[in-house]
């Protein structure tokens, strides 16, 4: 696709976050809104993969985990638009009964969701058991993983990240969302990560970085990505985004990782962003 179409169904994606969060005044725009561009691309133009026939098993498909499950708003509005389900669900975001729950759950069936999320640190190692399975099925499909650098706090990444590199599980591509905040304020101030691109190569992956927020780079640095799988190693994406990005006020601050902007302040982040394809 175009730059200038990513562009458009990013802008679109980032209305439906903050409509979504503010319509029930809950709900994680910082991460989201900062993620939005990424899967945008991933979805739109990097995975061989069929929204109109989603199944579980994901037989000759790639397949995408995110595993820091809290940002779903973004998750959720690139699934609707790229046509898993209707545009229209996206209204039932975090409601009693709805599909779209605050974290993707797998209970109640929604296409393009093949793993519940949210208690961090899990994600690459369901990704790895999915990745060593085509594999097996002589599948010659990537497996993605979408992390936040809090995340990168959890033992269990480590875990698995020593377990990938050890079985040459190299049709594996993990990105961390490189933004530098987590829910109490900086990372640096939380628990230092010192220097991932060194402690990720250190643990014997391939280590690419992008911004994430230009379409072109991410485009470029994905399909260099998918050239190095196959050759023996697990890939992973160290890539810089702002939390909030689009909303002024979100930026800069780790303020807006987990909350919803009123009447007034919605209004205010939506007259910043485009809407292109039409609001839910």
């Amino acid at each position: 696709m175009e730059t200038q179409e990513l562009q458009n169904i990013a802008s679109q994606v980032r209305r439906d976050i903050v409509r979504m969060v503010s319509a029930v005044s809950s709900g994680h725009p910082g991460g989201s809104l900062g993620c939005a561009d990424f899967l945008t691309v991933l979805y739109f133009e990097q995975m061989q993969h069929n929204p109109k026939e989603f199944k579980m098993d994901a037989l000759n498909e790639d397949v995408f985990f995110l595993s820091n499950g809290h940002i779903s708003p973004v998750l959720y509005s690139v699934l609707a638009r790229v046509g898993y389900f209707p545009i229209s669900d996206l209204s039932g975001f975090r409601r009693m009964g709805s599909k779209l729950q605050g974290h993707p759950s797998t209970d109640k069936g929604l296409p393009g969701v093949r793993m519940a999320s949210g208690s961090l640190g899990q994600g690459l190692s369901c990704a790895l058991g999915a990745a060593e399975t085509k594999k097996l099925n002589g599948e010659n499909n990537i497996v993605y993983t979408l992390h936040g650098d809090g995340e990168l706090q959890e033992g269990q990444i480590w875990e698995a990240a020593m377990y990938a590199a050890a079985n040459k599980v190299d049709n594996l591509i993990a990105t961390v969302d490189y933004n530098g905040r987590q829910i109490d304020g900086d990372c640096d101030d939380v628990l230092s990560l010192g220097n991932l691109t060194q402690k990720w190569q250190a643990f014997g992956w391939e280590v690419l970085e992008m911004d994430g927020h230009n379409i072109d780079e991410i485009k470029s640095t994905m399909d260099k990505a998918k050239g190095l799988t196959g050759n023996g190693k697990p890939i992973v994406i160290i890539m810089k985004t702002e939390m909030g990005q689009g909303v002024d006020y979100m930026m800069g601050t780790h303020k807006w990782h987990g909350a919803a902007p009123n009447a007034e302040q919605l209004e205010s982040a939506l007259n910043q962003l485009e809407e292109t394809l039409g609001d839910y």
